[in-house]
């Protein structure tokens, strides 16, 4: 699985890998800490074409529900279907274990527009002020 330093970053916090064709997406470090100890998560389905900024699930937590967004257009292919038993791995490996989904993208290139993770860091620290 990726570091983030490979990754390119969303505004949501949300994380995405290119890898080959496809590309994995998951939450940051920093969004797992804020939602807390993960208890439920809703995925979705595999098969489903999406856009930047649709809606692809949501993470329930002891302190909050929140929904994760599509950082890239394309059709999902797989969901991490081992989060439904354990999804405390958010958690514990949110760059591994705790992927979300992996899309087929539609255009590779517009991961280009996302924040690579130097821009990521400086977005958080000018967040936290």
């Amino acid at each position: 699985m990726p570091r983030p330093e490979e990754c390119r970053f969303t505004p949501e916090h949300e994380w995405i890998y290119p890898d080959g064709e496809g590309a994995v997406v998951g939450i940051t470090d920093f969004a797992q800490q804020e939602l807390g100890d993960i208890v439920y998560l809703n995925l979705g389905e595999s098969g489903r074409s999406v856009k930047v900024g649709d809606e692809l699930g949501e993470i329930e937590s002891v302190k909050a529900v929140a929904e994760f967004y599509a950082p890239a257009s394309g059709e999902i292919v797989a969901i991490n279907a081992d989060l439904a038993d354990h999804p405390e791995k958010v958690n514990q490996d949110p760059f591994g274990g705790g992927w979300l989904v992996r899309i087929k993208l539609a255009d590779a290139s517009s991961l280009s527009q996302l924040m690579d993770f130097a821009s990521y860091k400086k977005f958080l620290e000018e967040s936290a002020h």
